[in-house]
C-alpha cells in the first residue's frame, strides 16, 4: 500500500469516526484521532497477522487497545475489514454490541477496556505464553501517555523486561494531553524514553502520523528486549479546532462543528 492509499484510509477512518460520534451524541474523538494513523498502519500495513473470518485464529497476532476510550477508531477499522457488519456502527453506544470501551464479545477485540493501566500487563502475559509455548505470534499494546501514570504500567514493564519478551511491542500515543490538561502539568512523564530504558526496554520514537515511518518502526524487533515506540501525535489530528485541545477528549459535536470538521477532513 503506498502513502496516498494509506492517507486515504486514514481520511476515511476519521470521517467514519466523526459520523459515528456525531450521530451517537458523544464519544472520545480527540484520542481516537491521535491514534488513527497508528491503527491504519497496524491493520493495513502488513504488520499484524489476523483473519476476520476466524477472529480467534491461534496464530493471529494479539493487539490490545489499552487506551480503551479510543476504541471507536478500532471499531471503524474492524468493521471495514469484515469482523462485523458496518451497520453495528449505527448503534454505537446505543444498545448494540459497540460501547465506548472495548469488550471481548466484539469480534476482533482481545481484552475488555475501560480502566487504564491494564493492557500492558495482559499483553505481557500473552507474550510470555507465546514464548513458553514456542508460538510465533506477536503481541502489540497501544497505550495512552496519560495512562503511563498508572503504576501497573511500570509493574508490567519490569515483568516484560525480566522475561526478555522480544515478541512484545508497546506503542505510546504521546499526544501530550489528558482529560484535564497536559501530561507534563498534571504529572510529568518526560523523559519517557529514559524511563522505559531504565526498565530494560528497547526504545524508539517516531512520528505517529507518518504511516511509512510507523510501518518501518513497528515491523521488526531483534533487540532481545521488549520494544516500546513513543509515537509523537496530535490529539484531534486533522480537525483544526480539535487539535491539541484537551476539552476534545470526550463530548458531543454540534451540527455546525460537524459540518466544519467534515469539510476539513475531506479537503486534507
Amino acid at each position: 500500500m503506498n502513502q496516498n492509499t494509506f492517507k486515504s484510509k486514514s481520511q476515511k477512518t476519521r470521517l467514519s469516526i466523526l459520523d459515528v460520534i456525531y450521530h451517537s451524541g458523544k464519544g472520545h474523538i480527540g484520542g481516537a484521532y491521535s491514534c488513527t494513523d497508528i491503527l491504519v498502519a497496524l491493520y493495513y500495513g502488513g504488520i499484524l497477522k489476523y483473519d476476520p473470518k476466524n477472529p480467534k485464529w491461534n496464530q493471529r497476532d494479539r493487539f490490545i487497545i489499552s487506551k480503551g476510550h479510543a476504541a471507536i477508531a478500532l471499531y471503524v477499522i474492524l468493521s471495514d475489514l469484515g469482523y462485523f457488519n458496518k451497520s453495528e456502527l449505527e448503534s454505537f453506544n446505543n444498545g448494540g454490541i459497540l460501547g465506548e470501551h472495548p469488550d471481548i464479545n466484539i469480534p476482533g477485540i482481545e481484552v475488555n477496556g475501560g480502566s487504564l493501566g491494564h493492557g500492558l500487563g495482559i499483553g505481557s502475559g500473552m507474550a510470555l505464553a507465546a514464548k513458553i509455548d514456542a508460538n510465533n505470534y506477536r503481541t502489540f499494546v497501544l497505550l495512552g501517555d496519560g495512562e503511563c501514570n498508572e503504576g501497573s504500567v511500570w509493574e508490567a514493564a519490569m515483568f516484560a523486561a525480566h522475561h526478555n519478551l522480544e515478541n512484545l511491542t508497546a506503542i505510546v500515543d504521546r499526544n501530550g494531553l489528558c482529560i484535564h490538561g497536559t501530561t507534563e502539568e498534571i504529572n510529568r512523564l518526560d523523559p519517557l524514553d529514559k524511563k522505559f530504558e531504565s526498565f530494560g526496554w528497547h526504545v524508539e520514537t517516531m512520528d505517529g502520523h507518518n504511516i511509512d515511518e510507523i510501518v518501518s518502526k513497528v515491523k521488526i524487533n531483534h533487540s532481545g528486549k521488549p520494544k516500546v515506540i513513543i509515537a509523537n501525535t496530535v490529539k484531534g489530528k486533522g480537525v483544526s479546532f480539535m487539535e491539541n485541545i484537551a476539552s476534545w477528549h470526550h463530548g458531543g459535536i454540534s451540527d455546525e462543528l460537524y459540518e466544519q470538521a467534515k469539510t476539513e477532513l475531506i479537503s486534507h
